[in-house]
């Protein structure tokens, strides 16, 4: 009987079951995988249902076209200028991937994917300004593989910068970055540098954030050991994408924990197959987990940033 087309104010959850209220009535304990809500000014419009599912992909080749759709939706905000003209947020979330090498068994859009997922999970909890990814950002140490693109740390800092001071001169004057490439070191520095000045920024998630969300979740292996394409990145595009995930990833480990001269070397030097970690340890529910934790983690860096 909850099957079908509901319109009204609706509370979402990451996980657990979702309550939408009607001019009708109102329809309880939907499970969250039933409903999609596309944001609108007015609130939220959700269609319960089974998401559809999508048919098998032929070996070795891409999404479908209506997994390339899904994902789009899920990346790529869809608010209008009305929207955000009434929001009147007073801090941007811009999430910053990379195109590179991620092994055999997932995309070169990997760390876009979970910046984005994580951003946008974000979103949902707390009342703030969600921006669309940049894409390709420093990944020189996977060069060696097919496909990998990079721009310079210069290049980077400047994009960001702008982005902040965009942001700034149209009311909104607090910026986090949410990185999903370990690469990008000079991140770091433009937010330390911001607090001088400039707008003000903070850098998402942090060391301590991700050593949370991987004790919440359950990961088996650690962060340094599981440095790419590994049980933590893996168990989150198996929960939010998992139809990017291809067969291998069971049997892709690869650990190399002296790494001391990636900077010089490129991580081709440690791993032929371009995997450092566990994968074959990745679960959809310690995606799940860790997505959780790293969405209340959040709350500290959005108080730090409005104090």
């Amino acid at each position: 009987k909850k099957a079908g087309p509901h319109t009204g104010r609706v509370a979402v959850r990451a996980s657990g079951s979702s309550t939408i209220t009607t001019d009708h009535g109102t329809v309880h304990g939907i499970d969250h995988e039933h409903v999609r809500p596309p944001q609108r000014s007015d609130g939220y419009a959700c269609t319960t249902g089974r998401r559809r599912a999508f048919p098998p992909r032929p070996e070795g080749r891409g999404s479908t076209p209506g997994e390339m759709n899904d994902l789009t939706s899920d990346l790529l905000p869809s608010q209008t200028t009305t929207d955000e003209q009434g929001r009147h947020a007073d801090v941007a979330l811009l999430p910053v991937g990379s195109f590179e090498q991620h092994g055999p068994f997932l995309p070169l859009t990997t760390d876009t994917v979970i910046a984005c997922t994580v951003a946008r999970e974000i979103a949902a909890a707390h009342p703030v300004r969600l921006l669309p990814p940049v894409t390709v950002s420093c990944s020189h140490e996977h060069a060696a593989w097919p496909g990998t693109v990079s721009i310079s740390a210069t290049t980077l800092y400047a994009v960001v910068r702008d982005i902040a001071d965009s942001l700034r001169r149209s009311g909104t004057g607090n910026l986090v970055v949410v990185n999903g490439h370990g690469g990008n070191y000079v991140l770091g520095n433009l937010v330390q540098e911001a607090t001088e000045d400039g707008p003000r920024m903070a850098l998402f998630p942090s060391f301590q954030d991700w050593e949370s969300a991987l004790a919440a979740a359950g990961i088996r292996t650690s962060a340094w050991s599981d440095m790419h394409a590994g049980e933590a990145e893996t168990s989150i595009l198996l929960h939010a994408h998992p139809h990017l995930v291809r067969p291998g990833y069971e049997s892709g480990d690869r650990l190399a924990d002296d790494r001391r001269h990636l900077p010089t070397l490129g991580v081709a030097a440690y791993t032929e197959s371009g995997i450092i970690g566990r994968p074959s340890l990745a679960s959809a529910q310690k995606g799940e987990d860790l997505l959780g934790s790293l969405v209340e983690s959040f709350g500290d860096h959005l108080a730090a940033l409005r104090s």
